[in-house]
């Protein structure tokens, strides 16, 4: 089952359930996915959008909803931060299994080595495989650092 039949899989279930917030949460996740592939479109790419920038799609609106209950609590408004969160439950239900830092570490040291990586020029590639394999399981925002420091030492 691909990402976009899970996706509606867990929204019709979530009809019959009569759950309001993870409903809500379900639709804005398919009309993301929906505002990309028309995107795509638009682009000449008749297929749509695959499960890899799906999970970019996922991977972005949790960031999303971190930075916004971030916000709203130093607002003072606890009550919105916490329906952030909510979403963020609701949408990590969909991405795989986050790495912890020596994975992270070790995919890195892996990637340097397939690309025979050894600059800071080559940070590019590096990137491009680690983008390759493990969409949706790290942060690209953290991992960039981590490749300049191991790159330039």
């Amino acid at each position: 089952m691909d990402m976009r039949e899970r996706v509606n899989a867990a929204l019709k279930q979530a009809m019959k359930d009569k759950a309001v917030a993870r409903l809500s949460t379900l639709r804005l996740i398919n009309a993301a996915i929906k505002d990309r592939d028309i995107a795509v479109r638009g682009e000449g790419n008749e297929a749509g959008v695959g499960d890899a920038e799906v999970l970019a799609i996922l991977g972005k609106m949790v960031k999303q909803r971190h930075e916004s209950a971030r916000a709203y609590e130093e607002g003072g408004r606890l009550d919105l931060a916490e329906r952030e969160r909510a979403e963020v439950a609701v949408i990590e239900e969909f991405l795989p299994r986050q790495l912890d830092e020596a994975e992270v570490a070790k995919a890195i040291e892996k990637a340097i080595a397939e690309t025979e990586a050894n600059s800071i020029r080559d940070m590019g590639k590096v990137m491009g495989i680690l983008k390759k394999k493990y969409t949706g399981q790290m942060d690209f925002g953290t991992v960039g650092p981590m490749i300049k420091n191991r790159l330039s030492a």
